[in-house]
């Protein structure tokens, strides 16, 4: 099969062709342009794939804990019917599992040392199908007997308050009780019959557990103040909810786990579109980088290409020669981009841990970043814009000095040959 001569002279003068000094100038700023590209394409798809990855162990960590969707009562106040809320719930096809719980809010103190809590009150034989945590501290849990008043702690909690299994703690209730001296705070020592770690620190350092009928009697409520539901598919809790707001009797409020954390999720979208938009520059750079490149060929080869045209070749000929070098070295290094790229994020787990060793430093403080391991999930939604991009700013870049080479006068260029 014979080869293109524009194809051919493309490739030859991407490798600089004859080897003089001013040729080797040339190939040493096309191979800076290859590497700016293949750098700036492989740092996009780096942080892509790391903040893809952040977002999602987040998000999976948050959801051992937090339920799909959940119902409750208007201003923490008891369920009316309970039983009636969770026969509805589970008649949508899309709901698994679903469970009753108390949501409200107390001080945990051990001596001097007191804590905000979130205080979760829960059936321990039905939390195992709302969230991953029941199911993974189901031995834990089922020390929670009601009337015993034993709670289960965050791991980060009880380090804080300095408990370990078997302690006693007391719980302290927003809401007192009118005495004739005045409002005295209700407080109720619990024992710690455990511990857990989600592996996220907002609610490893503030959640206790409990049984509900406990919580009850502590916060004075007559049942459950909310029905947590989990999902076949979590992406469609939002749909979901708005089907049940539908079909549930009685005034109820209906959350899904993205109205939980939605300003962190949004900042997360918005930083991701904004890092992509700045790392696409750098790409854009090294893409027009090739302009000065493939001027200095065009001005290096005038006498070859006044030669060309001499011999017959077309104007548009000597364009598609220069386009083919512009091009040749954008996806070259737009593929040695996506191969370092991937590289480093499917190896990510092992090469920062490595950096972090040899730095004796620690990129993520999980009390900052929620988590502590650096993640990374490479996704193809990501990958292939990014390698449409890097290639598109290559060509768009050939363009103009393709152009002008096209245009050189045979004649003028030949005068001093």
């Amino acid at each position: 099969m014979k080869i293109p001569y524009e194809l051919a002279l493309g490739w030859r003068y991407t490798r600089a062709g004859r080897a003089t000094r001013r040729n080797g100038f040339i190939s040493f700023i096309s191979g800076v342009s290859m590497l700016g590209i293949a750098l700036g394409v492989a740092a996009l798809i780096i942080v892509l794939s790391v903040m893809n990855g952040f977002q999602k162990e987040v998000r999976d960590r948050m959801l051992s804990v937090v339920s799909h969707i959940e119902i409750f009562a208007p201003q923490g106040a008891a369920l009316p019917d309970p039983a009636l809320t969770l026969a509805e719930a589970k008649k949508n096809p899309n709901v698994i599992g679903a469970a009753p719980f108390v949501a409200a809010q107390a001080l945990l103190a051990r001596g001097e040392d007191m804590k905000g809590a979130l205080v979760r009150g829960i059936d321990p034989a039905l939390e195992g199908a709302v969230t991953d945590l029941a199911a993974t501290n189901e031995k834990t849990l089922k020390l929670l007997v009601p009337g015993e008043f034993r709670v289960v702690l965050g791991g980060e909690l009880a380090r804080m308050l300095g408990v370990r299994v078997g302690d006693a703690v007391t719980l302290i209730a927003p809401a007192g009780q009118v005495t004739p001296a005045g409002v005295v705070p209700r407080l109720k020592q619990m024992t710690v019959a455990g511990t857990f770690d989600s592996g996220h620190y907002e609610y490893d350092s503030a959640l206790v557990l409990l049984h509900h009928e406990d919580a009850q009697r502590i916060f004075r409520l007559e049942g459950p103040t909310g029905v947590r539901l989990k999902l076949k598919d979590l992406h469609q809790a939002r749909e979901v909810a708005q089907q049940l707001a539908g079909t549930l009797s009685g005034h109820l409020l209906i959350r899904d786990w993205t109205q939980q954390n939605r300003t962190w999720f949004a900042a997360v979208q918005l930083e991701k579109r904004m890092m992509f938009i700045i790392l696409t520059l750098i790409v854009a750079v090294a893409a027009f980088n090739l302009v000065s490149t493939l001027v200095m060929t065009v001005t290096d080869k005038r006498a070859d290409i006044a030669i060309l045209r001499t011999l017959g070749a077309s104007p548009k000929s000597i364009m598609g020669i220069f386009v083919v070098q512009g091009a040749m070295v954008g996806v070259i290094g737009t593929a040695v981009g996506l191969l370092l790229g991937l590289g480093i994020a499917f190896n990510i787990d092992v090469i920062v841990p490595a950096i972090e060793r040899a730095l004796n430093a620690s990129f993520l403080p999980k009390d900052i970043y929620l988590i502590s391991k650096m993640p990374s999930e490479p996704q193809s939604s990501d990958i292939v814009p990014i390698g449409v991009i890097s290639l598109v700013l290559a060509f768009v870049a050939t363009l103009y000095p393709s152009w002008r080479a096209s245009r050189v006068n045979p004649a003028e260029a030949l005068r001093y040959e």
